[in-house]
This record gives C-alpha cells, sequence and structure tokens, in this order.
C-alpha cells in the first residue's frame, strides 16, 4: 500500500539551551552503539549473534566472499571457538573462517560490578583537545597569569638585559623582543639564557604571537623544573594550549615530570592530561585514579567524571558507568562565560547519550529510548540521538516511529553537519520487514548511487599514502582536503565535520589556522624586527607546520580509511538486503499461489486526525520545518500477508 507519513505535533517540549554547539566536542570517547546489521536482523525478531548456519547459508546462495567478511567484522559480535569449528569442518572459504577467528572471545574483565557486561568497546584513544585544561578561566580571552619572575633568579642582570626587561615593563614588547632575541641569537648570555628565552617568550605573546610563544615558552620548560622559570612557564602553555586548541605538547611534558615538579597552579592540568596519556594506553585503572585526583574545585572535574564513566564502561562495569554519567547530568556547576556553559551543556548531552547506550546494549529498550529523548533538540548530537534510537525502536517493532525518525535525519536540516550513511540502510531493513520492495529498492539505488563513489575515492586516496614513501607525504595528505587549495571531491562536507570530531585532528586544524594569522602578523612588523627576528619566527613556524601537517595528514589517512571500512561494510549490506528481498518476493509469490483467499486490506485503512487529546496529526506535504523534525510519524501498515 501507499505509505502515508504524518506529522504529530507533541505538545510537552524541553527547554532548548543556550548555549550553541561548536564544531568540535567530546565524540572521541563516545560509547559505541553495538547494533550489527545481520540476515538475522531481517527479519522481526531481534536477534544478536551471526550464526554458524545463517554464514554457511550465505555461502550455499553465492553471497561474494567480500561481503560475508564485510558482515562480520562489522556486525560487533564475539564468536566462540566451536562457530568456528563449525565454519571449518562446514567448509567455509578461509577469508570468512579468518574473519571469525579475528572476532573470537577474549576472557571477560575481572570482577565486573553488572550481572549483564557490555560490548566490547572501540572508544577512540585519541586525548580530548578542546574543553581546555585548567582551573577555572573566565573567558577564552588569554590572560596573563604568570606573574613576575622567581625571586630565586637574584644574581644581577647584565645592562642590556635589564634593558630589555624595562622595555618589556614598558609596554614596549616589539623592543624588547628584538633584544631579547639578539642577546640569543649571538648567545652573549649563557648563564641567562632561560630568563631570556621566558621574557621573548612573554614580549611575543603580548604581541598575540601565541605559536611563537609557545615556542620559546617550551625552551624553557625543557631545562627543567630546576630553572626558576620553569613555573612561570608552565601556566602560560596551558593558557596558550586552551587559545590554539592543541594540547598535544603539553601532554608530552607532562609523561617526563614528576607531578611534584609541577607547580601547585597546574596540579589540575597535570592529573588530567596524565588521565587522558593513561587512558591513551589503555592503563584503565590507573587512568581513573589520576582522574580522581582532580580537584572538585577546577573545571576539569565534570570532564574527568565523564572519563570516569567511560573508563567503568570498558571495564564491563556497567552500574558505575551509569552512575558516572548520571553524575555529570545532574552536576551542579555554575558556568560563567559562553565557553562554559556550551561544554557543560556538550558533556550532559554526551553522558545522556551513553547512558542511552548502556540500556540499548543490555537490550532495555524502552529505557534507552527514553534517555534518548532527553537529549535535547538544540543539541549537536540531537541528530545522532534521533538515528540510535530509531534503532530501538526498529528491535521493538515500532517501525513506524523508526521510519519518522530517519525522515528527520535525513532531513535538509542535517546535510551539512551530520553524515550518517547507515539511515539509508535503516530505512530499507524498515521497509523490508513491512514487505515493501519498491521502496527497499527505491532507497538502496539511492544509497549506492551515492556513496559507492565516495567510498571509491576514499580507497583511491588512502592508496597513494601506503608504505614508507606515502607516510613521508602524509603533510600532502591534509593539504588534499584541508589545504589553500582543497582537491574537487565526491565526499561531502558533513563527512569532514565527521572526521574532525577526532579531537586531535581538529585541534592541529585550530592551531595551524593561528599559525597563519601568526605569519600575517609578522610581516606587518617593521623592517627590522621582521628581517631578524620575524625571519627565525618564520622557520620556527614553517617546521612546526611541516611537523603538524604529517600529524595530522597520518590522522586523516586513519580515520578515512575507518569511514571507507564503514561504508564498505554498509555496500555489502546492501547487497545482502537485496538478496533477501529476491528470497522474500520468491516465497511471497508461493504464498499467494497456495492461498487464493488472500485479499488487500489497505483499501480499508484511514486515518483519523483527532485521535490523541495532545496530539494534532496532519499530512506530511514533503516540506520540512524545524519544529516538526523529531515528530514524524508513518502510518504504513506493510504489506506482508
Amino acid at each position: 500500500m501507499k505509505t502515508l507519513i504524518t506529522t504529530a505535533q507533541s505538545l510537552p517540549t524541553l527547554s532548548p539551551r543556550a548555549a550553541a554547539a561548536r564544531a568540535s566536542g567530546l565524540s572521541r570517547t563516545l560509547l559505541p552503539l553495538s547494533v550489527a546489521l545481520t540476515l538475522s536482523m531481517l527479519g522481526s525478531r531481534p536477534a544478536w549473534a551471526l550464526s554458524c548456519d545463517e554464514l554457511m547459508n550465505m555461502v550455499d546462495v553465492s553471497v561474494p566472499t567480500e561481503i560475508i567478511v564485510t558482515t562480520i567484522e562489522g556486525s560487533g559480535e564475539s564468536f566462540t571457538a566451536e562457530q568456528v569449528s563449525c565454519l571449518q569442518k562446514k567448509g567455509a572459504p578461509a577469508e570468512v573462517v579468518s574473519a571469525a577467528k579475528a572476532l573470537m572471545a577474549s576472557a571477560p574483565a575481572d570482577e565486573p560490578d553488572d550481572d549483564q557486561p557490555a560490548p566490547k568497546a572501540s572508544v577512540k584513544d585519541d586525548f580530548d583537545r578542546d574543553e581546555g585544561i585548567g582551573d577555572k578561566q573566565k573567558s577564552k580571552q588569554l590572560e596573563d597569569k604568570g606573574g613576575d619572575p622567581d625571586e630565586s633568579d637574584a644574581t644581577r642582570d647584565p645592562e642590556k638585559l635589564e634593558s630589555a626587561i624595562k622595555a618589556y615593563e614598558a609596554k614596549k614588547p616589539l623592543t624588547a623582543s628584538l633584544a631579547f632575541f639578539q642577546m640569543l641569537r649571538d648567545n652573549q648570555y649563557p648563564d641567562k639564557e632561560a630568563k631570556i628565552q621566558y621574557y621573548l617568550a612573554r614580549s611575543l605573546y603580548d604581541q598575540q604571537m601565541y605559536h611563537s610563544a609557545q615556542y620559546y615558552f617550551t625552551e624553557v620548560i625543557k631545562k627543567g623544573p630546576s630553572t626558576p622559570y620553569f613555573s612561570k612557564a608552565l601556566p602560560k602553555l596551558v593558557t596558550i594550549s586552551k587559545y590554539t586548541g592543541d594540547d598535544s605538547d603539553l601532554a608530552k611534558i607532562v609523561s617526563k615530570v614528576p607531578v611534584e615538579q609541577f607547580p601547585a597552579s597546574a596540579r589540575n592540568q597535570y592529573y588530567y592530561l596524565a588521565g587522558l596519556r593513561l587512558y591513551e594506553q589503555d592503563k584503565l585503572t590507573d587512568a581513573r585514579k589520576s582522574f580522581a585526583q582532580v580537584s572538585e574545585k577546577s573545571d576539569l572535574y565534570t570532564k574527568s567524571k565523564y572519563f570516569e564513566g567511560v573508563i567503568y564502561y570498558k571495564q564491563e562495569k556497567l552500574r558505575s558507568a551509569v552512575k558516572s554519567f548520571t553524575e555529570v547530568v545532574k552536576s551542579d556547576t555554575d558556568p560563567t562565560t559562553p565557553e562554559e556553559i556550551e561544554e557543560a551543556g556538550r558533556l550532559r548531552d554526551l553522558s545522556l547519550l551513553n547512558i542511552a547506550r548502556i540500556y540499548y546494549s543490555i537490550q532495555r529498550f524502552p529505557e534507552s529510548i527514553q534517555w534518548y529523548d532527553n537529549v535535547p533538540r538544540d543539541s549537536r548530537y540531537w541528530a545522532e540521538a534521533q538515528f540510535e534510537s530509531a534503532w530501538a525502536d526498529f528491535v521493538t517493532s515500532d517501525v513506524n516511529r523508526t521510519l519518522g525518525q530517519v525522515l528527520t535525519v535525513q532531513s535538509p536540516f542535517f546535510d551539512k553537519q551530520e553524515f550518517i550513511p547507515e539511515a539509508s540502510i535503516l530505512r530499507a531493513l524498515t521497509f523490508f520487514n513491512l514487505c515493501e520492495y519498491s521502496e527497499v529498492d527505491r532507497e538502496l539505488a539511492t544509497f549506492d548511487s551515492t556513496f559507492k563513489p565516495m567510498q571509491e575515492e576514499m580507497k583511491d586516496f588512502l592508496k597513494q599514502y601506503e608504505g614508507d614513501a606515502g607516510k613521508a607525504v602524509y603533510d600532502q595528505a591534509y593539504d588534499r582536503y584541508f589545504g589553500p587549495k582543497p582537491d574537487k571531491t565526491l565526499i561531502p562536507k558533513a563527512a569532514f565535520v565527521r572526521i574532525l570530531r577526532n579531537q586531535d585532528l581538529a585541534g592541529i586544524v585550530s592551531h595551524l589556522q593561528v599559525m597563519e594569522s601568526e605569519e600575517k602578523l609578522i610581516d606587518e612588523q617593521k623592517s627590522q624586527w621582521k628581517d631578524s627576528l620575524g625571519e627565525n619566527l618564520h622557520k620556527v613556524i614553517a617546521e612546526d607546520r611541516d611537523r603538524l601537517k604529517r600529524r595530522a595528514g597520518s590522522m586523516l589517512l586513519r580515520d578515512m580509511s575507518s569511514m571507507a571500512t564503514m561504508l564498505g561494510g554498509l555496500i555489502g549490506q546492501s547487497q545482502i538486503i537485496q538478496f533477501e528481498k529476491k528470497d522474500a518476493i520468491r516465497a511471497d509469490y508461493q504464498y499467494k499461489l497456495t492461498s487464493q483467499d488472500v485479499q488487500d486490506t489497505s483499501k480499508e485503512f484511514q486515518i483519523d486526525f483527532a485521535t490523541s487529546p495532545d496530539r494534532i496529526f496532519w499530512p506530511f506535504n514533503g516540506e520540512f520545518w524545524s519544529d516538526e523534525l523529531g515528530y514524524y510519524w508513518y502510518t504504513e501498515q506493510g504489506s506482508c500477508k
């Protein structure tokens, strides 16, 4: 029957948050939604494992081996030794057996505190960049918290150095920075090198040349805590990393300096970054202990609690994970700046998503849907929550709500920001369960024509940077899509928005933009300064740009590879659904031939547009309105007999 789409406007709505979403967030620590698109899910029952018989059925009906392997790899399931043995005995292709072996279940985690363990997480091991690090800061504007040089440097300074410091204190940073640089260049006062570097860094900092200042503050830090300027340079690096959005250099310092040698004012930064580094190394218990050292008075505390929840999840301690995320949701912190308000809202939204995902993973779908529904409409994660909630509705057979949520996700409002190709597969799968095979064909044809060329471009892109020769030109990989003259591409902007949710990569992109602006600022200075110190700073920036671009290129290639693999899996699922559709049509014809009394009752179905006291229904005319998003509802009855 023809599908009638209606829009339901529900009276109670969630209040919108005041903060607008930024282009980056905490997505790299989102818990994975463990949903397997498998043949077993093409039916109405919610099955959760690929059996040996199902895989062999695919082999027997000549499904291509690479599609079967893709299905196994994308299933998220763990295979037992018995399943692998079964595949071997029944003559499964070697590639299929190898794929199953690679996903054999590992031993359970020690002392899980929940009787229903979580699925194996696939949490990215990257540092969280854009939340900032350190104690409360009232604005994103850079503030000088370094104070005067340490009084322990009490030896008398040479006259030239004293004169340069006086120029700096008289707010003449251009004159002062040139004098400090000439002293370093000519190695005039080796015993005062740390002091000169420190004041040169501060002079550049006051000229808003933050990357150059970072370079010289780092030179001071390299001399170790024994220099009286170590404790002054470190807080400045913290502040600069907030501005550039890249804390990778600061994280390296944390790994090399014992906590007792950190100034007291920077201890929270230390514990937070140490926790992130331990988390990256998969030392989860040690990471959780480090996060626990962050003071409740620090703006890092809520972020630390968030990571605590992620760690508990990875350790399969679901109740503890939910408790930690709930603490973040209920946090009574009082953010004062737009950045802090934004950050607090983002953490709450991510925690709501993760709680929903935990309930989903243990198949408590009604509770999962309730948590998804709590994600605010103005959240940058709302479309993601709608899509994942649609899966929960699908497995509970609420297919009309599933189709309505997918329609929201695929609306033009999310074209530029949300890359969710999985939505097309879910939509096709839902129509398959409704026996609406023409809709299945239409959806899969659109999917294949849209995403197959994208995947081919990604595969060609990745192939160019294979091997040692490819590694040497990773910076070119970055320029291919993010350089001043990016290549034409079939990959949509939304896909790059998704890639840039890798906070390390987004941090480098932001840092490179800061460096570009800084070079322009250098070129605007007087020739005497520009031709000496300015020329040196250009060299520093050029070297660091190459280094950062190589790192960014490596991250881009890694994330592009994951996206290409994901698309390959979805393309495989598309082909599987097509195969199952043909088989279902054959079975349907057989049934109709043997059941002469089958009648079409679809014409008897009518819509009552006044069936609820708190909702008003009206036909959808193909025009999207923002206040209708999330309220779409299908009245599809299906054609299954």
